[in-house]
Parts: C-alpha cells; sequence; structure tokens
C-alpha cells in the first residue's frame, strides 16, 4: 500500500501504512483526527495545527510524519 496525504491548509500528514506498527498512539492521543474507523481514518480539520504536529510526532514507528506546506 502506497503513502496516503491529508491537508488542513498549513501542514500535510504523510501516512505510510506499511510502516505502521498499529501502536494507537494517534488514536488514544487525539481521536478526533485520528479515527481508524471511520474513512478517511484522518480528519484534518478536527484539530488546530499545534495539536496534529504534537501528536503526529508521538508516532513510534514514523508511519505517520508532516510537514509544513510553505517549506515544500
Amino acid at each position: 500500500m502506497e503513502q496516503k496525504t491529508y491537508t488542513n491548509g498549513e501542514i500535510t500528514v504523510v501516512w505510510k501504512p506499511n510502516v505502521c506498527i498499529h501502536s494507537a498512539i494517534c488514536f488514544k492521543g487525539l481521536a478526533p483526527v485520528f479515527d481508524p474507523r471511520r474513512k478517511p481514518w484522518i480528519d484534518m480539520s478536527a484539530a488546530d495545527t499545534d495539536k496534529i504536529i504534537e501528536q503526529v510526532q508521538k508516532c513510534p514507528s514514523g508511519a505517520i510524519s508532516f510537514y509544513k506546506n510553505d517549506q515544500q
């Protein structure tokens, strides 16, 4: 499965499903954004950018990462 991207205009979150170890840290920490029961499972409108960045940085496998759109 190839990587998927999700954006809110300010940042883009990149998800690499083949790297994901399903620790659920993203879901447990910020369920409104990261909800695997939903399609698509990442809703970038459900929290502000800083909270999303903070949660993405806790991913133990690096399966989710982000970049700032103005730095691309």
